[in-house]
């Protein structure tokens, strides 16, 4: 089972800075997940279209310049990072998920993903998921792997997934079953979960055989799960 940081080690640090990718890092997570947006030609990481919740800012993103977003503070005097400063402290050594928050995310993120393979990076450093169909399906014929997020049940994954070539579906943890577990690896697809903080369902997960679930505290993971 891969322990995957949710947004970093969000339960820890600033969800979604480079100090909460650090902290994750440092306690063994396998993997990173992080949500971006296209704002003004940049990719920025962050999860809400507005700044109130994560930032010391206000009101909507698209009212805000790039220069004004970034000089925010997002929490221990972290800035809101841009997708590439991400990728660079990661530095291949977890995979990334990205996922694909706004509209028009697609097209500039597999762009910029394409330059890191230049420079010796594999596609299977990366995952690329989002609830945005639309965004998924401009990646069909990527070489980039594609999770499908689901809000609630998804026992109606499968033709999706075809028409997508999909590699993993994403469930919230109150949709998880054992039967919905081994449909989905009978269809050759890996079962993501989110998101896990309780270290009795972390346990519960890994014995119900999940591929990797999504978590706020990656040190509550056992070492098997890194």
């Amino acid at each position: 089972m891969l322990c995957i940081g949710h947004r970093g080690a969000a339960g820890h640090e600033p969800e979604n800075t480079l100090l909460s990718i650090r902290r994750a890092l440092a306690m063994g997570a396998g993997a990173i997940e992080i949500d971006v947006r296209s704002h003004h030609g940049a990719l920025i990481v962050i999860h809400d279209s507005t700044l109130d919740r994560t930032t010391n800012g206000a009101g909507p993103l698209r009212r805000h310049t790039l220069a004004a977003i970034r000089s925010l503070d997002a929490g221990k005097g972290q800035q809101i990072p841009l997708l590439q400063e991400v990728l660079d402290l990661v530095d291949r050594r977890a995979l990334i998920n990205i996922e694909l928050k706004g509209p028009r995310t697609a097209a500039p993120v597999l762009a910029l993903l394409r330059q890191y393979l230049t420079r010796g990076w594999s596609p299977a450093d990366f995952l690329i998921s989002s609830f945005r169909r639309k965004e998924l399906r401009q990646l069909r014929d990527s070489p980039f792997p594609i999770g499908i997020l689901y809000a609630r049940s998804a026992r109606l994954y499968r033709r999706l997934a075809h028409s997508l070539r999909a590699s993993s579906i994403h469930v919230p943890l109150s949709h998880v079953t054992p039967r919905l577990i081994s449909r989905v690896h009978a269809d050759g697809l890996k079962l993501f979960v989110y998101t896990v903080n309780a270290s009795s369902e972390i346990a519960r997960m890994q014995s119900f055989g999940v591929d990797a679930i999504f978590t706020d505290f990656p040190d509550r993971c056992p070492p098997l799960a890194h």
